[in-house]
């Protein structure tokens, strides 16, 4: 179809002229088969009837006679240039020939006397210049003659074949003219129909980065074009969200890059400024080593994030004891616990059906917010509990409530519900968002509440599924 036009209204205008033609000329054909029959039995029976007048006029009346005082009589009956009449006696010269067109006289088998003149009689065949010869003979009987008298009569149908030759052309007049006059109807109509659709792409070309949250209106639009409005809407959605991020994420990435950063340059510059004793050096190597730790973490979670969200990131999932791995989880963070003056409980048995390596690393994440910001002298819980969908690991801790509106964007990259905490320099930002993405791999769900003193993180791990 590589010969059809690009544009879809010449398209559709060209397909709809081309069916357009074929219906019409279909229909003037068959018309046409229709009139050539019709015309075609009229033809026969007059010839027919002709001959049988003949043969009847003929049986009263001495035929001799008749021809030598009166044989104008009989090219007068003809009427006309393309008529042919013959009266002879078998084997005998014509008694009388009208051929004023010079036809050549066919052999034909007349039809026996007395026996009925049907349509069947008549022969076609070819003639001069295109136009068919009907012909048919009959035998009469004559008053005083021994045997029967040929009466042969044809017709050439010149004035048919024009006729239908004219009916023929207007067909094909009819049938162009027509398709032309649809065709630019369809491409007027195509043309009207389609305007939505330019308004949706007017729509959508004046849609760029700056104005990333204006959507494509369906108000006006028609129904087979919803689908196309709602799925271009969807990735406006998902593009001004990863695009809101991206810019969150730069300027967050870059506030936190900036202290640590900072505090390099600055340590470093005074150092340089004077000589200083060996012990101050070593202090300062110290403080670099914990910023560059810093930073070199910082740098790790990024690329984790990078590679769990943007690509199809490969986890082995396996049966896990709970117990065991809630065990390991509070004896790894038991010394820390100590130090901030906490106590870990760890709680449930059963299996998880999880990545191991991820497990650990979501636990331990939640476990070292909760260490952080727990109070002194309580109780950090780890707990969990199995239904037949599958797994609830939580993580709850009593420490400051979290107000409500910083509760649904605690797991975005960088998000702190206390910017201004003391301690809050420790953390780079992305421990909850490298949760919500281990969950994400494990096709799970995580949640936060928080409330009268109680904060509690929640990771569900559905049930592995049989193959």
């Amino acid at each position: 179809m590589s010969f059809l036009p690009r544009s879809l209204v010449a398209r559709l205008a060209l397909l709809f002229a081309l069916i357009s033609f074929a219906v019409i000329a279909t229909i003037g054909a068959a018309l046409y088969k229709n009139l050539e029959h019709q015309l075609s039995l009229r033809d026969d029976a007059a010839l027919v009837t002709r001959v049988d007048h003949f043969r009847t006029f003929l049986r009263d009346v001495d035929v001799v006679d008749l021809i030598r005082h009166k044989p104008e009589l009989f090219s007068n009956m003809m009427g006309n240039r393309e008529a042919l009449l013959v009266l002879r006696f078998p084997g005998q010269a014509p008694l009388i020939e009208v051929n004023p067109g010079h036809i050549q006289l066919p052999d034909v088998i007349p039809v026996a006397a007395g026996a009925p003149l049907q349509l069947s009689a008549v022969s076609h065949l070819p003639g001069a210049d295109g136009a068919p010869f009907i012909v048919a003979a009959a035998t009469a009987h004559v008053n005083g003659a021994p045997q029967g008298l040929e009466v042969i009569a044809g017709r050439l149908l010149t004035e048919r074949t024009h006729m239908l030759q004219g009916y023929r052309d207007w067909i094909l007049l009819v049938s162009s003219g027509g398709a032309l006059l649809l065709a630019l109807l369809a491409w007027w109509v195509a043309r009207r129909g389609l305007r939505p659709l330019h308004q949706v792409a007017q729509q959508t070309a004046a849609i760029g980065m700056r104005n990333l949250s204006t959507r494509v209106d369906a108000a006006a639009a028609p129904h087979e074009l919803l689908p196309l409005i709602e799925g271009f809407n969807a990735m406006l959605d998902r593009l001004e969200r990863g695009f809101t991020q991206l810019s969150q994420v730069s300027a967050d990435l870059a506030h936190d890059l900036r202290t640590p950063i900072g505090n390099l340059l600055g340590q470093t510059e005074v150092a340089l400024g004077q000589r200083r004793d060996a012990e101050y050096y070593e202090q300062l190597l110290g403080s670099n080593f914990e910023e560059l730790q810093r930073l070199s973490k910082m740098a790790d979670n990024m690329l984790f994030l990078a590679r769990a969200e943007h690509a199809d990131h490969a986890i082995e999932r396996k049966p896990l004891q709970l117990e065991d791995e809630l065990q390991r989880m509070a004896d790894y963070f038991e010394g820390v616990a100590e130090e901030r003056g906490v106590r870990l409980a760890a709680q449930g048995t059963g299996q998880v059906w999880a990545d191991p390596t991820l497990l650990r690393r979501a636990l331990a994440n939640l476990l070292a917010n909760a260490v952080r910001y727990a109070d002194e002298d309580s109780e950090i819980v780890v707990a969990a509990q199995q239904d037949a969908s599958g797994t609830t690991i939580g993580v709850e801790n009593r420490g400051p409530t979290i107000a409500p509106q910083h509760l649904e964007r605690l797991f975005d990259r960088f998000y702190r519900a206390d910017p201004a905490r003391a301690d809050s320099s420790a953390s780079s930002g992305l421990g909850l968002s490298i949760v919500r993405s281990i969950m994400t791999l494990h096709q799970g769900r995580w949640h936060a509440a928080s409330k009268d003193g109680v904060t509690r993180f929640t990771l569900f791990f559905p049930v592995r599924l049989e193959a």
